[in-house]
């Protein structure tokens, strides 16, 4: 808390507002009393102004491009962690040892089989539906199978449920693309890392043993680590606020996956590769860019820009060596990727894009990734609950744990017609 106040004139009256600060960013005025002194609410659609909560989780400087989980720099943990690292430190609050890591690792992995019931529920889906829509559906079928882990007033039993979460995620994702193409589920194996295992569940087949590439292992492992949490958006203010009800974490999470299948949050990237795509060559770039700038045309570059950062995207970096990385291990020649360098070269160099602040940012180069590697794009939005899982039980917990949590209430300005006679029907 800090010592200064802000002064608020209202009808004659001036109210002194705290200031709190905190560890790094910028200070928030307390209007936690305003209207029990005033009557009146903030107006802040979208929340774009409002601080919901506090949190030690996961700091973001838009305007330098900063991404900080519990102090550690999203570049350095990128390249040096591994994504069951940064899943202990945000659930923690700390970088494990290495026996606290292999401990952890090794609680994930005995987590990963799920109820056998869950192969049949997967049956009542299209085989054509979108996994994204599964997923919704059998990540809150989670709490009908696991009860004991379901009171949240409990300390134990939360940490057991986003074990689960975080642990089963991938084994349900997996059986979501298995179940899309008609191919039979492939069961977890404890000796494979969490991604490994994710991608062998994926992309095995009982006729041959699949084998993990190492480098897509770490590429795949490192787009997990690059999604794990960013701070308060859509998704993580949904789980939040669906947990102030005091609703299961499994109901929660299956929130926070509905909100992230909208095509503004969680399925940029594919929007990101489907108009690369559309761009096919790099010969056109020129034209769509003119495109881009005309106001009255309703073709945007999809990738660029993004609503929290007003400068390069820190993950967009790791992103763009990481492809390199994919695709040349794979030997893949993508002229979609041609693409992507030439776009965000000449949109760097381009003065529209620099007073705009328009830079690529992570959803640029994840689908191209993704693509390489063999995903369809109704899967690249799985992927990313997938990772979010960790970030969205890690504030869950936080939020839960918080004994000055209230249940969410967002107020209104209302616009409708002012109270008015009741007329029968008859006479309408």
């Amino acid at each position: 808390m800090s010592d200064s106040t802000v002064k608020l004139g209202v009808d004659g009256k001036d109210l002194d507002l705290a200031v709190i600060e905190g560890s790094v960013g910028p200070k928030v005025i307390d209007i936690r009393k305003l209207y029990a002194q005033t009557g009146m609410f903030t107006y802040d659609p979208g929340f774009t102004s409002t601080a919901s909560c506090d949190s030690a989780l996961t700091f973001i400087d838009g305007d330098e491009g900063v991404l900080l989980h519990r102090g550690y720099s999203i570049e350095e943990l990128s390249e040096e962690s591994s994504f069951m690292e940064v899943a202990y430190l945000l659930l923690r609050g700390e970088l494990p040892s290495k026996d606290q890591l292999s401990d952890f690792e090794g609680t994930i992995t005995r987590h990963t089989m799920v109820h056998e019931q869950l192969s049949t529920f997967y049956r009542g889906f299209r085989r054509d539906a979108h996994p994204m829509a599964i997923m919704c559906g059998v990540v809150g079928a989670l709490s009908a199978f696991y009860h004991d882990s379901t009171d949240i007033t409990d300390p134990k039993q939360r940490m057991i449920a986003s074990h689960r979460l975080i642990a089963k995620m991938p084994t349900l994702a997996a059986m979501a693309y298995k179940y899309s193409v008609g191919q039979p589920f492939i069961y977890p194996r404890n000796d494979l890392s969490y991604t490994g295992n994710f991608l062998r569940m994926t992309f095995s087949v009982p006729a041959e043993e699949y084998e993990v590439n190492p480098i897509i292992e770490k590429a795949l492992d490192r787009i997990f680590i690059l999604h794990a949490d960013h701070e308060q958006n859509a998704s993580t203010s949904t789980v939040r606020l669906a947990g102030s009800s005091g609703a299961n974490p499994f109901a929660c999470i299956a929130a926070g996956i509905a909100c992230l299948w909208g095509p503004a949050h969680g399925g940029a990237n594919e929007a990101a590769l489907n108009m690369l795509r559309e761009i096919g060559t790099p010969d056109r770039i020129p034209s769509y860019i003119a495109r881009a700038k005309n106001k009255d045309d309703p073709f945007r570059l999809m990738g660029f820009g993004h609503r929290v950062y007003k400068n390069y995207d820190p993950r967009a970096t790791v992103m763009q060596k990481t492809v390199r990385e994919v695709l040349t291990a794979l030997n893949v020649s993508d002229p979609v990727f041609d693409v992507a360098l030439q776009l965000e070269e000449m949109a760097l160099h381009d003065d529209y894009f620099i007073e705009k602040k328009l830079f690529p940012n992570v959803d640029f180069y994840s689908g191209i990734i993704l693509s390489a590697i063999g995903f369809p794009t109704d899967m690249f939005t799985v992927l990313f609950a997938l990772a979010r899982t960790v970030g969205w039980v890690a504030h869950w917990n936080e939020m839960i744990s918080d004994p000055a949590q209230k249940i969410g209430r967002p107020r209104q300005l209302y616009t409708g017609p002012a109270q008015r006679p009741y007329v029968p029907v008859e006479k309408r």
